[in-house]
């Protein structure tokens, strides 16, 4: 079985986000819960997995361009060379000829819901590629119900050939009980003693206008005065079409008020979160959810939108607010902030809620999902504390 790895990167730039993490935690995970399938990765760079067998490309994959006329050209032989039974393209775009069965994931189908968000190569690769993709595939691979909705509906794809396959938490993401590690790291970097966050790719997807102009609402009603002078803090790296945040935060004067710390690793994310006193994701699409997931791994409480994955990830362990209104958002902050009693409610929900997800289970689900393409006669089931709610 072969996984096309090249855009897992290890950057910190938004590239080391979302979609590179899936593939992080399938290289991690796969060999660790199936043993009976010969695993191959395909990556830019040597990078020792255990379990793997690592070809490594001599093109620079991590040049757009060339990655795409790798996956289209010397993937398809490379996969021939190794006598692959079975190649899995992580992020939406396969080769368009291949020598073995093809499973695609599809995250989700924001360049069709919304393409004025996208730049227009991104927007029309994503597009065709997709569609080209799952509709050649033997399976597709979703991350929630709502975006198997979407691929069965848009991409015109059959309903039993999309399966939905949840993302998982990792482990690191847990609440930190030793106050002073977490006022320490506060410290250290500069953080407000009171703080409300969001984390996730600068881009316009993400709504963050509207999370801004909720806060300036909170700021000029004087309410977060008495809530306890929470400071905004917008983490994460720059996507595209990020100029419209930082305009927005100089025409509301809200320069000293927000702040951009930039991208955020992996070693540190727990600390951070936990530094948080609450979490906001504003997304008008989500293909899954993952950072607010993350949030309530750490026990800190989730205000988010009314996006269908969302609601989906946080069910009842969160407030969700209508995408579009910055007051109904304004005021589900205040209110969360306010009541301390809600706020230890949420953080116990979001606990509980985050711990029917595992990157284990991701792996076993799809390895499950590999077998049953492949035929194998196997009784290969989920436990009860593997699967996911």
């Amino acid at each position: 079985m072969g996984l096309n790895a090249h855009l897992l990167s290890l950057n910190e730039n938004y590239r080391s986000a979302g979609v590179s993490r899936y593939i992080h935690y399938l290289l991690t995970y796969l060999p660790q819960v199936d043993e009976r399938l010969r695993y191959v990765a395909f990556l830019g760079a040597p990078l020792g997995y255990p379990g793997w067998q690592e070809r490594v490309s001599p093109w620079r994959t991590e040049n757009p361009v060339l990655r795409i006329l790798w996956e289209q050209v010397a993937q398809p032989w490379g996969a021939w060379g190794e006598r692959l039974e079975l190649l899995h393209v992580p992020v939406y775009a396969g080769p368009i000829v291949a020598p073995c069965p093809v499973v695609v994931t599809v995250h989700d189908l924001s360049f069709y819901h919304y393409p004025e968000m996208f730049p227009p190569f991104r927007r029309a690769y994503l597009q065709t590629l997709t569609r080209r993709t799952v509709r050649h595939a033997a399976h597709v691979i979703v991350d929630a119900a709502s975006t198997r909705s979407d691929v069965v509906r848009i991409l015109d794809v059959p309903e039993s050939k999309v399966t939905v396959i949840p993302l998982g938490v990792d482990a690191m993401l847990h609440p930190i009980e030793d106050r002073q590690l977490v006022q320490s790291f506060r410290e250290r970097r500069g953080l407000p003693e009171r703080m409300i966050l969001y984390l996730g790719t600068l881009e316009p997807r993400k709504n963050l206008i509207t999370l801004l102009e909720a806060y300036d609402l909170l700021r000029r009603e004087r309410a977060l005065d008495w809530i306890g002078g929470h400071r905004l803090v917008i983490a994460g790296g720059k996507g595209w079409y990020y100029q419209e945040i930082t305009a927005r935060v100089e025409q509301l004067h809200l320069q000293d008020k927000v702040l951009f710390p930039g991208y955020i690793s992996q070693e540190e994310l727990a600390l951070w979160i936990n530094a948080a006193d609450l979490f906001v994701y504003p997304s008008v699409y989500e293909g899954f959810g993952l950072p607010p997931l993350e949030a309530m791994a750490c026990g800190t409480p989730v205000v988010v939108s009314d996006a269908a994955a969302l609601r989906e990830v946080v069910g009842g362990a969160g407030v969700i607010v209508d995408a579009h209104d910055p007051q109904a958002l304004a005021r589900a902050i205040a209110e969360v902030l306010r009541d301390g009693e809600r706020h230890r409610a949420l953080r116990e929900a979001g606990l509980a809620r985050a711990r029917q997800f595992s990157w284990e289970a991701t792996a076993l689900q799809t390895a499950g999902l590999y077998h049953r393409i492949l035929g194998n006669d196997l009784a290969y089931k989920i436990t009860d504390r593997q699967a996911h709610g």
